[in-house]
């Protein structure tokens, strides 16, 4: 675990840290050989390459995903304009879909 990272979700609003602690869980259950790192000031998680970011805003978390057309995204839940990268706003942990995250973040990872 990188204390960066740590530093980072332990200084967020009690709601969005509840919900980066539920996704560095996941991400690390869902990728075999996940490094943390702390680039352009916000976590980003790679195995092999950048696969996955998160960042904190004012009402919601960002979950970015690099080469988001790998993704099967049923519901357009993906946002941006972004050439390689697309992401979703997490308000709450109940908005954390488990099963399609842990797809996404392996299907990314590779």
């Amino acid at each position: 675990m990188n204390p960066q990272v740590t530093d980072y979700i332990n200084n967020a609003p009690a709601e969005q840290k509840q919900i980066m602690e539920a996704l560095r869980q996941l991400i690390h259950e869902s990728v075999a050989d996940v490094k943390e790192e702390f680039k352009w000031s916000r976590p980003v998680f790679r195995a092999g390459k950048d696969f996955t970011y998160f960042k904190t805003a004012k009402a919601y978390l960002t979950l970015g995903f690099f080469d988001f057309v790998k993704l099967n995204d049923k519901q357009n839940k993906l946002q941006g304009t972004g050439k390689d990268m697309r992401h979703i706003k997490l308000k709450k942990i109940s908005d954390i879909d488990r099963e399609e995250l842990q797809e996404w973040f392996k299907t990314v990872a590779v």
